[in-house]
């Protein structure tokens, strides 16, 4: 409330402090038992933060720990401070997946309940007069005075993300899944002109509304057109379906302040759904469709149903396999895409024979989605075993990185630290390296002078720059290894390489920065991408090893995903024809084989463990000695054991009967 910190809310389980100013986190409030979806700062002193665990806890701005607030039936998503003319005499107010909003107390007290919205409530805000308003998945924002719902706003969109409001005018402005901010106000003189008001109405009445979103619709039920003029709606906001004498099915809702039904749209079938669900891990999906990451890898499989929020999906599949937050709104665009908005008409019948999982219809990040035809299911899972190719992680927006840094830099010479700063000139060095690495990246690996000095410049960072200042420097790190040899050939005024200075730089001995110790094992893992890399990424595996394992079974499932994707890596390399002969390969896969087996035996993310037993599995290909020691001093069988038994899922059981089949092989 007044200006001297800043609080976030992470997927991490934690909210943290930040002062103004000095933008180093100043407090991690802790004690969480899930994702952090709402964080308040109430006044200069109280904290409140809202959990998927479906708590509020109540903290100091220093982090101490007050109290939790218990009563929500689900996750808490919203929160907002309550304005002293709110006749409830609440502080503050909540609200998430269960549709309700609940007006408290600071002490814990719960005097209050708003009910209206009938899917889960994304965003809260209060306006000057007192009232308060809210916005979420059905598609409104609504604005409630004392206890009642007095105005409903629906949008020609699949959700209301967020709504905030003028403390000054009482303004509010929203902003929903179709990418558009509206500002609504109730002053004539702001508001818009009567062909721009008739627009958006008209676009809100030609919605089309999936019909997995209200529930089933007998048709023949439905009261026809006369209902509406008829009966009056018994509150602000209630939805009704009609039958339009055409035979379609329309939407209404009733306004209170007009007394009127208003049409919100069509209720449509989604395009593409054949009614029939399709299998994926256990669970039927509406849809599951195959996402190219990058070329020459298997799919990722991304299911969906009808019910779910576009974006629930989309952050789920990110945070599960791994990939950069840019490709959120991108997934999200290509699952409302191929699911929602059919025309009146359109048949919703997919083809005879069509595969639900598709392959040419595959979704492929950066492409805009159409709709290419599909071909038959495979008739077998195809293997898995050995591993050939390297994996790596190459994207990002590098100019946002590069803005990143120059605050940071800025940051750094404001408190002092003149030995690690950039000139000028340095900082000119990193714009003129951002277009030639964003095409190397996207192409064949570039000889470019100016990558070869940003390798340079980066290093400098990564060796001066104080930790919490790192994080942008190894990200950049991360893709130049990928995108060019220089990256490898690098050398420091000492002779120190690549590795050297990563282990100078205390990165790996920091554990309160998982993050950072993620892209430093990314920026090893994505050397493989040369061969001047591979050359250094063998000729200091001791090193790397010795670096990297005391990370290989971190809480952090992102950083563990990182260090098997290394480990894939090697076992790729050392499988290869140009290593697989020699003792050194066995040496080092043993030593491998000792790390893997404890990490499939004891982690807990799927994507870790998968690409766990790829590696383990990859591995067993060096040769006998190697497959002797896995199942006689390793026991990697009851590693794979337990891997089956903690993760049901189909990739997990395919890939581990391979692994058995080689172990088979070898007796």
């Amino acid at each position: 409330q007044d200006g001297t910190y800043v609080v976030s809310g992470s997927w991490d389980s934690s909210a943290r402090v930040w002062r103004v100013g000095k933008w180093e986190c100043d407090a991690v409030l802790e004690g969480h038992q899930g994702s952090v979806w709402a964080v308040l700062a109430y006044d200069k002193d109280t904290i409140i933060t809202g959990c998927a665990d479906q708590i509020i806890r109540i903290y100091t701005s220093t982090g101490k720990f007050l109290h939790t607030i218990k009563g929500s039936t689900d996750v808490v998503r919203a929160l907002c401070r309550i304005s002293p003319k709110h006749p409830s005499e609440a502080d503050f107010a909540s609200a998430g997946n269960d549709g309700i909003i609940r007006l408290w107390r600071l002490n814990g007290k719960q005097v209050g309940e708003l009910h209206g919205h009938e899917s889960f409530i994304y965003s809260l805000t209060s306006l000057p007069t007192g009232e308060l308003v809210s916005s979420g998945e059905d598609r409104t924002v609504r604005i409630w005075s004392n206890n009642e719902c007095v105005q409903t706003i629906t949008h020609p969109a699949i959700s209301v993300w967020g709504v905030a409001a003028c403390s000054e005018n009482g303004d509010i402005v929203s902003g929903a899944s179709d990418k558009k901010v509206r500002v609504f106000s109730r002053a004539k003189a702001r508001q818009a002109l009567p062909d721009v008001i008739q627009a958006f109405e008209d676009s809100v009445k030609g919605s089309s509304i999936p019909k997995q979103q209200v529930g089933d619709v007998q048709k023949d039920k439905l009261p026809g057109p006369e209902f509406l003029q008829q009966k009056s709606g018994t509150k602000e906001g209630q939805v009704i379906m009609i039958k339009e004498d055409d035979g379609s099915v329309g939407a209404y809702q009733w306004s209170q302040g007009n007394q009127s039904w208003m049409s919100v749209g069509t209720v449509v079938d989604a395009v593409g759904s054949s009614g029939k669900k399709t299998d994926y891990l256990g669970k039927d999906y509406d849809y599951v469709f195959d996402v190219d990451i990058e070329d020459g890898k298997p799919p990722l499989k991304l299911p969906y149903n009808l019910s779910q929020n576009p974006y629930e999906a989309a952050t789920k599949f990110v945070q599960d396999n791994e990939l950069p937050m840019t490709y959120l709104d991108q997934v999200a665009n290509f699952i409302t895409s191929n699911t929602q908005g059919a025309t009146l008409g359109q048949s919703s019948q997919a083809p005879a024979g069509s595969d639900p999982y598709g392959t040419e219809a595959r979704y492929r990040p950066g492409e805009s989605t159409s709709n290419a035809p599909t071909s038959s299911l495979p008739t077998s899972r195809p293997k898995v075993l050995p591993q050939t190719s390297y994996l790596s992680i190459k994207t990002a927006n590098l100019r946002t990185i590069r803005k990143k840094i120059e605050e940071l830099n800025e940051q750094l010479t404001n408190e002092g630290y003149r030995d690690a700063v950039l000139n000028k000139s340095q900082l000119a060095a990193l714009e003129a390296m951002i277009k030639p690495l964003e095409q190397s990246l996207a192409g064949t690996l570039s000889g470019d002078n100016t990558l070869q000095s940003g390798v340079d410049l980066v290093m400098q960072m990564v060796a001066a720059w104080p930790a919490g200042q790192q994080l942008p420097a190894l990200d950049l790190l991360r893709l130049l290894t990928a995108a060019t040899p220089a990256a490898a050939a690098y050398r420091s005024s000492e002779g120190g390489t690549l590795v050297d200075v990563l282990e100078g730089s205390k990165v790996f001995e920091d554990p309160d920065r998982p993050n950072n110790v993620m892209l430093a094992v990314r920026a090893v893992s994505n050397l493989f991408e040369t061969s001047e890399g591979r050359t250094l990424a063998e000729e200091s595996f001791d090193k790397i090893h010795t670096l990297v394992k005391s990370s290989a079974n971190n809480s952090n499932r992102n950083l563990t995903i990182a260090v098997t994707t290394l480990y894939v890596n090697y076992a790729v390399l050392y499988t290869s024809l140009a290593y697989s002969s020699e003792q050194r390969s066995i040496d080092r896969g043993l030593t491998l084989m000792d790390d893997l087996s404890s990490i499939i035996r004891s982690a807990v993310d799927s994507e870790a463990v998968y690409r766990g037993l790829v590696a383990a599995g990859t591995l067993l290909g060096v040769g006998e000695e190697l497959q002797m020691a896995a199942k006689e001093i390793y026991d990697l069988d009851g590693a794979l054991k337990k891997a089956e038994q903690a993760i049901k899922e189909p990739r997990i059981k395919g890939v581990v009967g391979e692994i058995r089949g080689l172990l088979k092989g070898s007796e």
